[in-house]
């Protein structure tokens, strides 16, 4: 199936695997809703969304709002219905990481992980549950660690298993036909990894993947594009991507 003449809204999308997706899905010619949290992002946002149009000659919008707010989700998905028509394809790429021991994570930082991964997780899926059409596809990108037994990441463990579980029911709920599914990456060669890692254990990383290195955002798109395009008998999943860094049960 060719993404020609579908339309889907791709969150975090100024940054990272967000914007590599919206782009391989621009060359594609499908149309665009790109998103990013940060206000300080959204004349870039706009103009990256201009060059889609330009490039591409599709449809593409920009919207920056914060995700963990109900108002933001609904004007998001109400400004692509309007500019864009129906949506097939819902992809989220909102989250935060935080590597802490359990003991020494503060309220504000527990009430902020699970705001960020968990509740605009809620809202967003609330929304397409209710505005995607017919056949749709939902995307929610969370993390490997969900099968991983380790330390220092039991906040972000927690609230990242919440969107699988979300996933799950509404694959059952869901009266459209509409997948609902997750993708779990591999430790990611991008600046969200680095943040909160020593490069000694980034260096281990590595030597836990088949292929000795740490994934590449060029290696979660394809399986992206097959959920979006033609892996539609695949509902209430989680995909693991990591190269053998780690297997669910």
């Amino acid at each position: 199936m060719s993404l020609k003449g579908k339309s889907a809204i791709i969150t975090g999308a100024n940054k990272n695997l967000g914007q590599k997706t919206a782009l391989a899905f621009a060359e594609e010619g499908c149309d665009l809703l790109v998103h990013c949290h940060n206000p300080k992002f959204k004349k870039d946002l706009d103009s990256f969304a201009e060059e889609l149009k330009k490039d591409y000659g599709i449809k593409a919008v920009s919207f920056q709002g914060d995700l963990t707010q109900e108002a933001p989700n609904k004007e998001m998905f109400e400004l692509a219905s309007s500019k864009l028509g129906k949506i097939d394809i819902a992809i989220n790429n909102v989250g935060m990481v935080l590597r802490k021991p359990l003991a020494e994570v503060s309220l504000d930082e527990y009430n902020a992980m699970f705001d960020i991964n968990t509740k605009a997780a809620f809202l967003f899926l609330r929304e397409a549950a209710n505005k995607l059409a017919e056949n749709g596809s939902v995307i929610m990108l969370t993390t490997s660690l969900l099968a991983a037994y380790t330390d220092g990441y039991s906040i972000y463990q927690a609230a990242k298993s919440g969107v699988e579980f979300m996933c799950k029911a509404l694959s059952k709920e869901t009266k459209k036909q509409i997948s609902f599914n997750c993708i779990s990456p591999g430790p990611m060669d991008t600046p969200f990894l680095y943040g909160q890692e020593t490069k000694e254990r980034v260096e281990f990383f590595k030597t836990q993947a088949s292929a000795g290195r740490l994934t590449k955002v060029e290696d979660i798109i394809p399986i992206i594009k097959f959920l979006a395009k033609d892996g539609h008998w695949i509902t209430g999943q989680n995909i693991f991507c990591s190269n053998g860094f780690t297997a669910p049960k």
